[in-house]
């Protein structure tokens, strides 16, 4: 209740003025009601103190709506505007404090001149500078503020324009190599397959769209929706595509971005089995260490070729992951990419971060799937 109050407090401009208005001028007449005491005034002169203070309330009031219209003048036009601000309503007040010492403390005196009836009205000038600097203090502190909370939101809105644009800029990939395995099983009359690589390709399709890129899910059910892209991927390669997943029971409760692993293993496919007439092995491991979730995705493809740039990216999967992270985690994740012997290991170094509900699981242990049939292992 109290942090919502202190919200609301900093985002009423108005109750904001309001309140440290009336503080100010309450504070002001404190000092003077203490230096009053000090010097030994008589009692009476309490009562000029509290006109004072009121007629300083009242009388300053319009300043706040000068001041914003000269806020986005020129700087010379704003500070002559501000000190003839300053220096007309320190006139009037100085009137009514002259006069109001006339009532309460000195009924016989008389101001010989017109000056004596503003006389003190410099120092009252002073006072209104002062008032005047904290309100431009305020207001510029505000102003910076919101300019950067506008920033921060561009900022943000930008971040999730690109990772949605490297996220669609997969879907079409995966799409045309899926459409091009479909339409070879229709050729080779394996229409039982093509008919089912569809349906799967459809459930997969309509997981992809109503998931957020910006979203995310636990590690768990990320593998159970990188199993309905594998079903497409098993009736396509058979027993060449050899599959294992390592992953810690600990691991599954963690969270990452919706659709990670798919653009890795994708491109496992395309290098370490589609390419070769033996097929090959995609690895998918997971664990937990030191406050980090730490994925891999690992084949025994040929790697990246001899004498390439420690930097070099096998196709469009590893480059967009890359930069995906890169977005939504800025420096605090790892992605590296290098040769395995055989094969390439991509690894990946997140921040932990649980779910609400915890996987019912025993830490520690680990699960080791192979999709092949137990022949094929032998």
């Amino acid at each position: 209740m109290g942090a919502f109050a202190l919200k609301q407090f900093r985002t009423n401009r108005n109750l904001l003025f309001w309140s440290l208005h009336a503080a100010g001028w309450a504070a002001y007449g404190v000092t003077q009601y203490f230096g009053a005491l000090l010097y030994e005034k008589p009692a009476s002169y309490a009562r000029v103190i509290a006109a004072s203070a009121m007629a300083g309330f009242v009388l300053s009031m319009p300043m706040r709506y000068i001041y914003q219209r000269l806020w986005n003048r020129p700087p010379r036009v704003m500070i002559l505007g501000v000190l003839a601000t300053c220096y007309v309503t320190a006139l009037a007040l100085r009137i009514v404090i002259n006069l109001s010492y006339k009532t309460f403390v000195e009924p016989d005196w008389q101001a010989r001149t017109l000056f004596e009836l503003f006389g003190g009205a410099l120092s009252t000038t002073y006072l209104l500078l002062c008032w005047s600097v904290l309100y431009f203090g305020i207001k510029f502190y505000e102003s910076q503020r919101k300019q950067e909370e506008a920033m921060l939101k561009a900022v943000a809105l930008a971040q999730e324009a690109q990772l949605k644009m490297l996220r669609y800029q997969l879907n079409p990939h995966f799409l045309f190599n899926t459409l091009n395995a479909i339409s070879t099983l229709i050729l080779d009359n394996q229409n039982r397959k093509a008919n089912q690589a569809v349906t799967r390709l459809s459930d997969f399709l309509r997981y992809t769209l109503d998931q957020d890129p910006m979203k995310k899910v636990t590690l768990r059910q990320e593998l159970e929706a990188l199993d309905l892209y594998l079903g497409t991927e098993r009736l396509r390669f058979a027993e060449r595509l050899r599959l294992e997943y390592g992953i810690e029971d600990c691991a599954m409760n963690a969270l990452v971005p919706s659709l990670l692993l798919q653009p890795l293993i994708e491109n496992s496919l395309k290098y370490a089995v589609s390419s070769r007439e033996q097929g090959g092995m995609v690895r998918i491991e997971g664990r937990t260490r030191e406050g980090w979730l730490e994925l891999a995705v690992v084949d025994d493809g040929p790697g990246l070729r001899e004498g390439a740039p420690a930097g070099e990216r096998r196709g469009v999967g590893l480059r967009n992951t890359s930069e995906r992270l890169s977005v939504l985690y800025g420096g605090n994740c790892r992605f590296s990419v290098a040769n395995a012997s055989p094969g390439l290991r991509v690894e990946m170094a997140l921040p932990l971060e649980l779910a609400d509900e915890p996987a019912e699981v025993q830490p520690g242990r680990a699960m080791l799937i192979s999709a092949v049939p137990r022949s094929a292992r032998a």
